[in-house]
């Protein structure tokens, strides 16, 4: 309990501040982590599980961050650690790549995990909200905390999407691994754009299978066109698009957060440890796991005040550029490893969207540019 003059409608020996009066009280059988410090919460879970007890928590941060570490001790202990409410909330994604795809068939995920993000966007297009004026109304209503950051700069998406990683690839990896960015630079012109095309942006999670080996991953925004699921998720709801062999595409769609859908998911998973329910990481540990795969080249759109802040020789060409008076774009194909070892797309207001489509894959990529030269007269 972290603040213990709170009122509660519980009688007061139920509470304690102590943490050690649960985590070593042998007569307690599971812990429920649920709080906001992702140092504390690892501290917590490490000694609960070490303490030979069941977790359940919600702490993406912590499990992002330390998911080698708690794979470690859920092999050491035998103790299950179930974390459903940590990605989606109320959508039972976690436990559906885990029990019903098979790492083989399943060719991509895509995602919005972010609720605050997609409320702030819907405000955007619908309203026609400045990106101020949709945060500000999305703190007022509750949907984003007083200070955003996580959110709207892309590191909640994540965090989150570290932890899809491994339970639909078998991927451990570590945050700082992903190529991602949040909203913070979505434009009104760029809402513009979007309209014109009869598309919508969205923060969008996504992995694929790669035809040359591995996994191709990251969180940006995207254009999405009106006939992709993701395109009906709207203010703080979440949607995940499921892509495999046999079962074809399949969306989920909830509420992403909020209190109730995630005590939904929290309840749901103490109900599982009835029956001994544990994350097998079926991909992870009973597959070959997948290894994310940088070598890929994404399709994007920039828009930015200044061409002197984009670097176009890092281009590998340019299919449309637009000088408008205020605010100008390009639209062009740049490999994923240059911008994942610069910062330029995040900087001095520049805003970077993923089209449609987005991944050249390296053998695409050459018949491509083969083609445009053909084109073009030089071969």
């Amino acid at each position: 309990m972290k603040n213990p003059g709170k009122k509660r409608n519980a009688p007061e020996e139920l509470f304690t501040t102590d943490k050690n009066d649960l985590l070593e009280d042998k007569d307690i059988n599971v812990i429920v982590e649920v709080i906001d410090d992702s140092v504390a919460a690892f501290e917590i879970v490490k000694t609960a599980l070490k303490n030979k007890k069941e977790v359940v928590s919600s702490s993406k941060k912590m499990i992002a961050e330390h998911l080698q570490e708690l794979l470690d001790l859920q092999q050491k202990t035998g103790r299950s650690f179930l974390y459903e409410s940590s990605a989606c909330a109320s959508i039972p994604a976690i436990r559906n790549l885990e029990e019903y795809y098979d790492n083989d068939l399943l060719h991509s995920i895509r995602a919005i995990v972010n609720g605050s993000t997609n409320f702030i966007l819907t405000k955007m297009f619908d309203e026609n909200l400045g990106f101020k004026e949709a945060l500000l109304l999305a703190q007022q209503l509750g949907f984003a905390e007083s200070n955003p950051t996580l959110d709207v700069e892309g590191f909640d998406a994540l965090n989150k999407w570290a932890i899809f990683l491994c339970h639909a690839y078998g991927i451990v990896a570590t945050p700082d691994q992903i190529l991602f960015t949040g909203i913070q630079n979505i434009h009104k012109s760029d809402a513009a754009v979007a309209k014109a095309r009869g598309q919508q942006i969205r923060l969008v999670a996504q992995a694929k299978k790669l035809t040359d080996g591995g996994v191709g991953a990251f969180v940006l925004p995207q254009f999405v066109t009106a006939d992709n699921p993701l395109s009906f998720v709207k203010n703080e709801y979440n949607g995940v698009v499921i892509e495999s062999g046999f079962a074809d595409q399949q969306f989920f769609y909830g509420k992403g957060a909020g209190s109730f859908p995630t005590a939904s998911a929290v309840l749901s998973d103490l109900s599982a440890l009835r029956y001994g329910y544990k994350y097998e990481y079926k991909k992870l540990y009973h597959h070959e796991p997948n290894q994310l795969n940088d070598d890929i080249y994404l399709k994007v759109y920039v828009s930015f005040n200044d061409v002197k802040n984009v670097p176009t020789e890092d281009f590998e060409w340019v299919e449309q550029w637009h000088a408008q008076e205020d605010r100008k774009y390009l639209s062009g194909v740049i490999a994923l490893q240059k911008l994942k070892n610069s910062s330029w797309w995040k900087e001095n207001g520049t805003s970077l969207i993923l089209e449609p489509d987005p991944i050249l894959e390296s053998i695409e990529e050459r018949k491509l540019r083969k083609k445009s030269l053909e084109l073009a007269g030089l071969l």
